[in-house]
């Protein structure tokens, strides 16, 4: 629990009464995002996410296993969180634990749909290698390394953009009779197969201060909350999930309103609301990067450039923008001397590390 005086309650909550919050940004601004992927070798899959003071880390991990009895036809995955005793002072001993149970539960939910399956945002039939027989389960690990705020958003973040990075390795099954029909499964070392992520949701969370609802909420304003609703949206404008926290009730009015801002928020590019993002290619040229789409609404350059600089581009048909050396390779351009797109509506930076 974050200790404020009396003062600086006050100062917070008149502050987002009069669309001005403490650290400058409006009602429905989000704090600056910082994507990194690759980052655990170990890993099919892995990133990790920065937004203000809030780092996680996410990580897939790809295993051959057996489907259950009820659904032969489909994959497993596993969500669990995981909090560092050095994230927050409240997370120091047993304090993490309640937390790290509540954000896996909320993450299953938005993710992995209820226990029959239904509503899953993840296709578990496409982890399936031989149905009934042998499947592919995902296990997802998120970790907390610092908390300032909106853990949740950020975890979904996270895990979008790892399993945007995850590999799934290519097999080939050959069944043999001698094994009472067991499918022998030869996994390839080289060849990988890119997890499709079009229907795995990104979540908005609306955290209601006084009269207002805010998001991207830090620690201290969220110390502040009556009540704060999490949805997730997937990219095609479709609700995954919603989750509720805080003792205060909320009119259904007012449910719907935060509905339809999340919507707004992830599907018109051309807001001024979501914030600039940096992804850290974790080599030492520009590499072919995973679909950020849904996360900061852009996908990375896929191509390979041999000289230094940055690139900047927007998801599906809409223009690209900027290029190396200060070339214009779109409707904006890179300015050489303030690394500034100017006349450009893409809103993901993409440049080398170091």
């Amino acid at each position: 629990m974050v200790g404020l005086s009396e003062g600086e309650k006050h100062f917070i909550r008149g502050g987002i009464a009069q669309d001005l919050r403490a650290d400058g940004r409006t009602r429905l601004q989000f704090r600056a995002l910082t994507v990194e992927t690759g980052i655990i070798p170990q890993a099919n899959g892995s990133a990790r996410v920065r937004m203000g003071a809030t780092e996680v880390i996410a990580s897939v991990k790809a295993e051959l296993g057996k489907p259950t009895i009820l659904h032969p036809d489909k994959g497993k995955v596993s969500i669990y969180v995981d909090c560092s005793p050095t994230a927050a002072p409240m997370f120091e001993g047993r304090g993490s634990e309640e937390l790290s149970a509540e954000l896996s539960v909320a993450l299953q939910r938005c993710l992995l749909g209820g226990k029959s399956g239904a509503g899953a945002a993840i296709d578990l039939s496409s982890l399936i290698v031989v149905e009934g027989k042998a499947c592919w389960d995902l296990y997802i690990d998120g970790l907390v390394v610092s908390s300032d705020g909106n853990l949740l958003d950020a975890l979904a973040a996270a895990i979008k953009v790892a399993l945007s990075d995850t590999g799934i390795p290519k097999v080939n099954v050959s069944l043999n009779n001698e094994t009472d029909g067991e499918p022998e499964v030869d996994i390839s070392d080289e060849e990988f197969l890119q997890f499709d992520t079009s229907g795995v949701p990104v979540i908005i969370t609306l955290t209601k201060v006084g009269k207002h609802y805010i998001v991207d909420a830090t620690s201290e304003e969220e110390s502040q909350m009556s009540s704060a609703v999490s949805v997730s949206v997937n990219s095609h404008g479709q609700i995954c999930g919603l989750t509720k926290r805080g003792g205060a009730g909320l009119d259904p009015s007012v449910i719907f309103d935060m509905i339809s801002v999340a919507k707004n928020l992830l599907n018109t590019p051309e807001k001024r609301y979501m914030p600039p993002a940096v992804v850290l290619i974790p080599d030492e040229s520009y590499a072919t990067a995973a679909s950020a789409e849904g996360v900061v609404d852009a996908i990375v350059v896929s191509s390979v450039e041999a000289d230094p600089g940055w690139h900047m581009a927007t998801s599906g048909d809409k223009p690209r923008c900027g290029g190396r050396d200060g070339h214009r390779s779109g409707p904006g351009k890179v300015d050489d001397g303030t690394n500034e797109a100017r006349g450009c509506d893409a809103r993901i930076l993409i440049r080398r590390r170091g």
